[in-house]
């Protein structure tokens, strides 16, 4: 696909700077956010150092980060999200944001996904911004992976749900990108009120085997590809 200006808000956390690295290794124009955006500098001059002939990322204020770019991924804590997209909702209209937050809680029995009124996140995302292109996706790559350059992810699978068709398929593109494997359409947005809880599935597999476990489908057809609807 053609490269794309993203802006990655919450990019100075792990996620976020996993997922700009990758995508600015693949070509991408990427745009760190931060709510203090000197640290959203320092971050991008730090992923840039790391980057052997790519565009250099830039960092900014999530606001500017937000403003300045065509895509744009929320990677930032469940604890805060609504406040953060009420701050940026008029500048998200018509613009595909990904949000790859999971609302998780964690106990003495360990992770668990919390009760979201919306019902997910990126549905929240929605209703705060009724005329964003939301797409949840990413919610299940381990961050010191995408940020480990010898680290093949291309065995992973993006599960990618929403419900603007369009917006779906650039975002399954951008999947693959990021891993060098598949983006996979599962569905309408309303399913990221499954996927973004089965991360705490992953963290406990990830404990109990000492592991970094991630997503992988078997049984689709290489033409099914590509298909969003």
């Amino acid at each position: 696909m053609a490269h794309v200006r993203i802006g990655v808000v919450g990019g100075t956390g792990p996620q976020g700077k996993g997922l700009a690295f990758r995508l600015a290794q693949a070509g991408h124009e990427v745009i760190l956010g931060s709510r203090v955006a000197e640290r959203a500098v320092q971050a991008a001059a730090e992923l840039t150092d790391q980057l052997e002939g790519s565009t250099p990322l830039v960092g900014l204020g999530n606001r500017d980060a937000a403003d300045a770019a065509e895509v744009i991924i929320l990677a930032v804590p469940y604890d805060g999200h609504d406040a953060l997209v009420a701050e940026l909702a008029d500048g998200l209209d018509g613009k595909i944001v990904i949000s790859c937050v999971n609302p998780l809680g964690f106990d003495k029995g360990g992770p668990f996904g919390l009760s979201v009124p919306a019902g997910s996140a990126a549905e929240e995302v929605a209703k705060i911004a009724p005329t964003a292109r939301v797409v949840g996706a990413f919610h299940h790559l381990a961050a010191p992976l995408l940020l480990d350059p010898a680290a093949d992810l291309s065995h992973e699978d993006v599960l990618v749900c929403g419900d603007d068709v369009e917006a779906k398929a650039v975002v399954v593109q951008l999947a693959a990108d990021v891993t060098g494997g598949r983006g996979i359409d599962a569905g309408k947005l309303r399913l990221a009120a499954q996927l973004e809880p089965l991360t705490a599935v992953l963290i406990s597999v990830n404990k109990r085997y000492k592991t970094r476990s991630g997503i992988a489908l078997t049984g689709l057809a290489a033409d099914h590809m590509g298909n969003c609807s």
